[in-house]
């Protein structure tokens, strides 16, 4: 089948499987890949041209108004919303035997760890943070952190650096994307608490790389002096 995927984390996910898609976006990490726009302003007759048997998106990553216009034009769309560890089982298997391809959900890996709190600001300016549902919020919960933010009316909260003090988290995961969080800003972000930076795919990626992201993500927040996981 010929498959254009407008989400990186199923471009990674199909290379995986063993598919290449005919297109991606810029922002799939694939250079050897055309690129047919980004996740946000995908190529509509670009990708018409390229005759695709199917168009993966993702209601977390894209836009509405661009499904419709793929669909408008009798182009067969793959429509996800993956928004927890849970949606991966219920909407991956479906898509991988659709594409026949033999995949079932490994097994998780579980932490073995008292529970802690965490903010993840995933903004500078203004700040915001990642807040539920939302797979990488998900996936802080899989491994016994507890979001601050979680449960507040947006997904993806504007919030300070004060309020998120005020709400006593144990850790700062700060990811490299989508804003692109590293040592230079430790500093500032100490001022919250105890912070570690982090790969954001491995946090906000799902797919492929969830098993070991998880591995990965449960090492590098473990209270030090306590060892991985």
């Amino acid at each position: 089948m010929r498959i254009v995927s407008l989400v990186p984390s199923m471009t990674e996910t199909l290379l995986d499987w063993g598919i290449e898609p005919v297109a991606c976006t810029r922002f799939c990490e694939q250079p050897d890949i055309p690129h047919m726009g980004g996740t946000k302003d995908p190529d509509v007759r670009a990708i018409r041209a390229a005759t695709p048997d199917l168009v993966v998106m993702d209601a977390q990553e894209n836009r509405r108004e661009d499904f419709d216009a793929l669909v408008s034009r009798g182009i067969n769309v793959a429509a996800l919303d993956i928004r927890s560890l849970g949606d991966l089982r219920g909407q991956l298997e479906p898509l991988a035997a659709r594409l026949g391809v033999s995949w079932v959900m490994p097994d998780l890996p579980p932490p073995e760890r008292q529970a802690e709190s965490v903010f993840v600001p995933i903004w500078k300016r203004p700040w915001m943070a990642l807040g539920t549902p939302t797979y990488g919020s998900s996936v802080l919960e899989h491994i016994g952190l507890r979001n601050v933010f979680a449960g507040e009316t947006d997904t993806y909260p504007e919030t300070s650096l004060a309020d998120a003090a005020g709400r006593s988290p144990d850790i700062v995961l700060a990811p490299s994307e989508p804003y692109p969080f590293a040592e230079r800003h430790r500093e500032l972000l100490e001022s919250v608490a105890r912070t570690v930076f982090v790969d954001g795919r491995d946090l906000l990626w799902w797919g492929s790389r969830t098993s070991g992201a998880l591995r990965r993500l449960i090492d590098l927040t473990a209270r030090p002096g306590t060892g991985p996981g």
